[in-house]
């Protein structure tokens, strides 16, 4: 465990339960630093367990291992004899559909024609896996950055990104298979709208998919504005005939920022996730567009101000019918922070305030989540290991804790000096403290009548905090926004 997080455990536990209704398990490591550690991704297997894999650096290959009810399996290579491209910011992919498993990979040389995109598949749940087999038809192009998802029969759709061999020229293009990975159909170009000529050319992309919907999420680079851009199949694949801007930011940028987006299907509408660097900053959004209309519905931050915030990047998305989790990383006056937003049922919306997952070295991360539970891995580069974190949340609507919020008024949010605290049932006792972001206590009060309470908080830096109340009968935590 590293050495800040004794400081804020207790307090960081606490915060992720309350505000998010999931508890929390502890920290750990997937397996030993000797299988490293680059781009770990995660989907699930019929049962609820997690697949994870992952890139490692000294062998170029792709490492898989699975959740056997109480613990990881010992990790084994994927790639056969192949050479597998990775770094911290792009990899392999995994997708699953019930038992039926598939990872892609990209062989080495990247630029080299004659390193092509490849598949493997696992038909009992990641105990056995197929050796590699080829997916594109590239001709004497160039390809990179794989992403695979499952279509509602469980066969697999692959992405990747293409070039002519003077690596120019890049697009997303899509290919399908109906036999379950052991054949694949010529690819289809999904990218390219409202006479866009390329993409951005080093942002990995994502493949979507839902009934006979297909969406394609990639950063475009349409003269040097690289916002996210979504491709629309109708057909299973088949075609892409149609695609929108969701970003909408016009982020102008001479380099590629080397960060993709991510996204789900609910009903008739994709969330997508993505970094932006539009507004000065680099800040985590989640767009809403529709899939029949093919147009955006909405763009918002992930989270509002925050002091001391200095960048967001590389979030990720997962969701379990209505239920969606969200992560990111983040650092706030030099800490590095992996949040989560979590709503039980995303038709409410997101919550206003997240909850912290880990502290120190996260590079990249991953989630995952079904029937109450939710999985988030990560890569870890101070002890070059894939950590992992698991917790349980309620599929009840109304809960416990939710009864216990509603009991605590404080008010005005967002305060500006005098910070009102009501109970609607009275505590005889509680002891009050306000904490920031990092999980640190800056202001704590005991109060003998928590019917009438007031704290003053003028002195305090604008931000998110959270008040946090202490009594014998009930533990509550709210978020509050100062804003002076």
């Amino acid at each position: 465990m590293k050495t800040l997080l004794p400081i804020f455990l207790l307090i960081n536990s606490f915060l992720v339960s309350a505000q998010s209704g999931i508890n929390w398990g502890n920290t750990e490591d997937i397996a030993s630093n000797s299988f490293s550690n680059n781009h770990p991704r995660i989907s699930l297997a019929a049962d609820g367990n997690p697949l994870v894999i992952w890139g490692r650096s000294s062998d170029q290959s792709v490492v898989f291992s699975r959740w056997d009810g109480t613990m990881f399996t010992a990790p084994v290579q994927l790639n056969g004899s192949l050479t597998v491209a990775s770094a911290s910011w792009m990899g392999s992919d995994i997708a699953s559909h019930g038992d039926t498993v598939y990872v892609v990979m990209k062989q080495t040389p990247e630029d080299d024609t004659s390193s092509h995109i490849y598949i493997v598949h696992s038909y009992n749940g990641g105990t056995t896996f197929s050796s590699p087999q080829r997916v594109d038809f590239i001709a004497d192009s160039v390809s990179r950055f794989p992403t695979v998802t499952c279509d509602a029969t469980g066969n697999p759709i692959v992405a990747f990104m293409k070039f002519n061999n003077s690596f120019l020229d890049s697009r997303w293009v899509v290919t399908k298979s109906t036999d379950f990975g052991n054949t694949f159909s010529v690819d289809v170009k999904a990218s390219g709208w409202k006479n866009s000529a390329e993409v951005c050319d080093c942002c990995p992309g994502a493949i979507l998919s839902q009934d006979n919907y297909s969406a394609m999420l990639y950063r475009d680079n349409n003269s040097n504005i690289r916002d996210t851009w979504m491709g629309v199949s109708t057909n299973n694949s088949v075609s892409f005939d149609n695609g929108c801007n969701v970003d909408n930011n016009n982020w102008m940028l001479m380099s590629c920022p080397s960060s993709g987006p991510d996204g789900i299907i609910i009903g008739d509408t994709v969330y997508s996730v993505f970094m932006n660097g539009g507004s000065g900053k680099s800040r985590t959004y989640l767009s809403k567009s529709s899939l029949s209309a093919v147009s955006v519905n909405s763009v918002d931050n992930l989270t509002g101000t925050i002091t001391g915030l200095t960048q967001q990047n590389f979030p990720r998305i997962a969701s379990d019918g209505n239920a969606v989790a969200i992560v990111w990383r983040q650092t706030i006056s030099g800490n590095v922070q992996l949040p989560i937003l979590f709503t039980k049922d995303i038709a409410d919306g997101l919550p206003v305030a997240y909850d912290t997952v880990d502290l120190v070295d996260i590079t990249n991360a991953d989630v995952a989540i079904a029937d109450g539970k939710v999985w988030v891995v990560w890569q870890d580069d101070n002890s070059q290991t894939v950590k992992y974190r698991s917790g349980t949340y309620s599929t009840s609507t109304t809960g416990i804790s939710q009864l216990e919020e509603n009991n605590l008024i404080a008010y005005p949010n967002p305060v500006t000096d005098i910070l009102s605290i009501k109970f609607k049932n009275e505590i005889p006792f509680a002891e009050i403290s306000v904490l920031n972001v990092l999980g640190k206590v800056v202001l704590k009060k005991n109060v003998k009548n928590t019917n009438n309470t007031t704290l003053q908080v003028g002195d305090l830096a604008n931000g998110i905090y959270f008040i946090q109340i202490r009594s014998l009968e009930q533990n509550i935590t709210k978020q509050i926004i100062i804003n002076k």
